[in-house]
Order: C-alpha cells, then sequence, then structure tokens
C-alpha cells in the first residue's frame, strides 16, 4: 500500500488548529488575555513567515497544559473542536482522504501543532496514523515539556523515518499534500508533493519544480 500524508493545518483544515486553541484560550479568559493574544499572534506571524523558534514556541504553547489537571483540559478541548473546528473541516478535504482510503492507502497526518490539539481533530477524518509534536506527560499530568525532536520543518522527515522503520513501510510512490513552505523538506522526500492552497513562497517552489497545485477551499480548481 501506498503512503497518502496530509499535513493539518490550511490542508485538511480551513485555519490553524494551533492559533486557535490560542485564542479559544483568551475568549474564555483561562489565560492572561492580552499578553497571551499577543505572544499567539506573533508565535504564528514568524511561523508563517519560516522564522519560528520552535522550542521557545513550544514552551509558551504547552505551559498552560503543565498548569491545569487533564480532565479540565479534555473539556475544554472537546469544547474547542465543537466551537473552533467542526465549521473548518474542508468538505473536498473529506473527500480527497477518502479517496485515498478507497484507494486502499496508508493515511498519515504530520503536523507541527502538538498530539494534545491534534488528535481529537484527526480522529474526526478517521485517520488513525498522527505524527506530531509530543508534549511529555508524567503521571498523567502534562510537563510543560516535550517528547523528542518537534514534529516541524526538518523535524517531519526526521519524525516520519522513524515512523517508517518502526512500521516497516517506505516512502515508494508516497503521497504528501500540504500549504506551507515549512514543509518543503518533506515535501522532497515523497513521490508525490502536491502544494494545497499554499502559501506564496511554496507556490513560486512549487511551481519552479513543477509540483501540482491544488485547491480544497475552492475544489472546483483541482
Amino acid at each position: 500500500m501506498s503512503l497518502a500524508i496530509f499535513d493539518l493545518d490550511n490542508t485538511l483544515l480551513a485555519d490553524d488548529s494551533d492559533h486557535l486553541w490560542g485564542q479559544f484560550l483568551v475568549e474564555h479568559n483561562l489565560v492572561n488575555s492580552e499578553d497571551y493574544a499577543k505572544s499567539n499572534t506573533a508565535f504564528y506571524n514568524d511561523y508563517c513567515e519560516g522564522r519560528l523558534d520552535i522550542d521557545k514556541y513550544l514552551k509558551f504553547a504547552l505551559s498552560f497544559l503543565a498548569e491545569h489537571p487533564m480532565k479540565k483540559l479534555e473539556h475544554w478541548r472537546t469544547q474547542f473542536v465543537e466551537e473552533k473546528i467542526l465549521s473548518l473541516m474542508l468538505p473536498a478535504a473529506v473527500e480527497l482522504v477518502n479517496k485515498h482510503r478507497n484507494q486502499g492507502d496508508t493515511l498519515v497526518v504530520i503536523t507541527a501543532t502538538n498530539r494534545f490539539v491534534t488528535e481529537p481533530i484527526v480522529s474526526l477524518f478517521g485517520i488513525e496514523n498522527l505524527l506530531a509534536t509530543e508534549p511529555e506527560i508524567i503521571n498523567g499530568q502534562y510537563t510543560g515539556k516535550y517528547n523528542g525532536e518537534p514534529c516541524y520543518q526538518d523535524g517531519k522527515v526526521v519524525q516520519l523515518n522513524k515512523w517508517l522503520k518502526s512500521n516497516h513501510k517506505n516512502l515508494e510512490c508516497s503521497t504528501f499534500y500540504s500549504d506551507s513552505h515549512n514543509d518543503i523538506p518533506l515535501l522532497k522526500k515523497v513521490t508525490h508533493p502536491i502544494a494545497v492552497d499554499p502559501d506564496e513562497t511554496l507556490r513560486q517552489h512549487a511551481s519552479t519544480q513543477s509540483w501540482p497545485i491544488i485547491s480544497l477551499r475552492q475544489p472546483h480548481l483541482i
């Protein structure tokens, strides 16, 4: 079976779940609203521009998880998915996932956003294999730290290679869908790199490399 690999934010979803989680925390007064909102936006802008300090960002993003018990976090997460995520699931993205599923492909989501935020979202697409930044948990409590290498830029290649080895799979006839120039390192590794509603940097790169460019927001353009 071939691999069909999907980025999540701004690819299968019509927005960024990591940034939206921060907005959710602000809107529900779960954090120091003004300071947190400013930092959340600044980090997101850094990500879009390809200059995110991933360690600094994860210290910011994961600190909230360390401050609250798991049951409360899971309650807020359920509310977050209902309020922020369900309406962002692109019908064309669901169709694309199902197309690969019906072809017998192995489905994988690979995302820089941490597993706590993304796991229930990915399950909505019926995808079992999730590679994400892994928050550290000790005795049922998040610590604010993370395990292994962040699943970001070259780290996605590292994480995928580990998964391939442990699952006895390879990238022969593989496809990867992404919107972000941050994913160019992994797009270069697969058989079929596909830019999805790409940012301008990825659009230009995809054009020079003759990679397909598609839209899941305007599916008539596919």
